[in-house]
């Protein structure tokens, strides 16, 4: 059984920060590309950034400057940075990653999502 959990959301006046984790466990054998989702009311779930097990990313346009993706490969947990924070960026942000577990089937997993709210 493999579990994401994140972290770190809450509440955050305009122009601040934030910093949401996510951890994976379980039964792991590899954890490969790591992400970032958000999913506002009445829109649909968009990507926000991506990770690779190497540490190359990958940012959607209206992250890019602002968020920060990164990860700690001894810890199995994915980080995301968020900064000058704006309310369009209120959402429930989800972490998934591919991992193969204990079969060494890769499969790709979800969190089950922390709310961010900018709003003053």
């Amino acid at each position: 059984q493999v579990q994401l959990v994140e972290s770190g959301g809450g509440l955050v006046q305009p122009g601040g920060s934030l910093r949401l984790s996510c951890l994976v466990s379980g039964s792991i054998f590899s954890i490969y590309t790591m992400g970032w989702y958000r999913q506002a009311p009445e829109k649909q779930r968009e990507l926000v950034a991506t990770i690779a097990s190497d540490g190359i990313t990958n940012y959607a346009d209206s992250m890019k400057g602002r968020f920060t993706i990164s990860r700690d490969n001894a810890k199995n947990t994915v980080y995301l940075q968020m900064n000058s924070l704006k309310s369009e960026d209120t959402a429930v942000y989800y972490c998934n990653a591919d991992i193969a577990g204990s079969s060494r089937i890769v499969r790709k997993y979800w969190g089950q999502g922390t709310q961010v709210t900018v709003s003053s």
